[in-house]
């Protein structure tokens, strides 16, 4: 039986409390969605369109039983969003955009299986002259979303998370993208909370068992502004400098955190990610 927090997030929602059997639905989901994830990176290379990218993300959700939960959300076309260089984040793929040695990109996928709704994105590297800064861009990306996770644990806030995801991206100086956070999720594709990549310690919702959300910051190697394009979705860098994402769909446990989205197995995806755990 779903229950909810006392608490509202900023927003003015109460925040939903799953009991097992959303841990096991998000289990699943989040399964599906890093498996995705790591089929899609042996496709990766030089020439290959994001619009074929996106195709056999779509073909690999639905054979193994699920639906993408992106198509027709809000309007947007595809199975996925793919988001390359300087784009940040909700990149339309295309036919006509084809990846090139040395471009760095984002895979965001949300199979919903059983009803249930498993979020997750991953960068990729394009061939092996990947420029320094954009290497060191992904792998400062990844350490922040880790070190936000691993704040999360029951009497925690979402301030404290904030404040370590900053943190690691002050000191290699990067900037957090403000304009997009993290988002509850379960059997919602967005709930409560909302999960902000900055923070105070000590400040915001305090984190209780059953919470389920994202963790997805975002760093851009310039500037932390953005803007959307014309189409409404494909944000990018106003600077045009390069920007990075990860993400994990966690649940808050009676002793810390699960991350639901983590892979089954070692796989051919940390090739591509430099080597870096996911």
């Amino acid at each position: 039986m779903l229950r909810h927090s006392t608490q509202r997030d900023d927003t003015g929602r109460q925040i939903p409390l799953y009991g097992p059997e959303g841990f096991d639905g998000m289990r699943r989901a989040g399964r599906l969605a890093a498996a995705t994830l790591d089929f899609i990176a042996g496709h990766i290379r030089p020439g290959i369109s994001t619009g074929a990218l996106d195709r056999l993300c779509e073909g690999f959700m639905r054979d193994s039983g699920a639906v993408p939960a992106t198509i027709g959300y809000r309007g947007y076309p595809c199975a996925s969003c793919i988001s390359v260089n300087h784009v940040v984040t909700h990149g339309i793929p295309s036919d006509e955009k084809l990846l090139a040695p040395g471009d760095i990109l984002n895979i965001d996928v949300t199979p919903i299986l059983d009803g249930w709704y498993g979020d997750s994105s991953r960068m990729y590297l394009v061939g092996e002259a990947v420029p320094v800064l954009a290497r060191r861009l992904v792998e400062v990306t990844h350490e922040a979303m880790m070190a936000g996770i691993t704040t999360i644990r029951p009497g925690a806030t979402l301030g404290d998370l904030g404040h370590a995801i900053e943190t690691v991206a002050r000191r290699e100086r990067f900037s957090v993208v403000r304009d997009f956070c993290g988002h509850g999720l379960g059997r919602v594709f967005h709930d409560a909370p909302q999960v902000v990549h900055c923070g105070r310690p000590g400040t915001g919702v305090v984190l209780e068992p059953g919470m389920i959300f994202t963790v997805e910051p975002m760093l851009n190697a310039g500037r932390a502004e953005v803007k959307v394009l014309s189409d409404g979705w494909t944000t990018v860098t106003r600077d045009r400098s390069l920007s990075a994402q990860f993400e994990h769909s966690v649940g808050v446990t009676e002793t810390g955190v699960e991350i639901f989205t983590l892979p089954p197995a070692p796989s051919a995806s940390s090739a591509v990610l430099a080597g870096l755990p996911v």
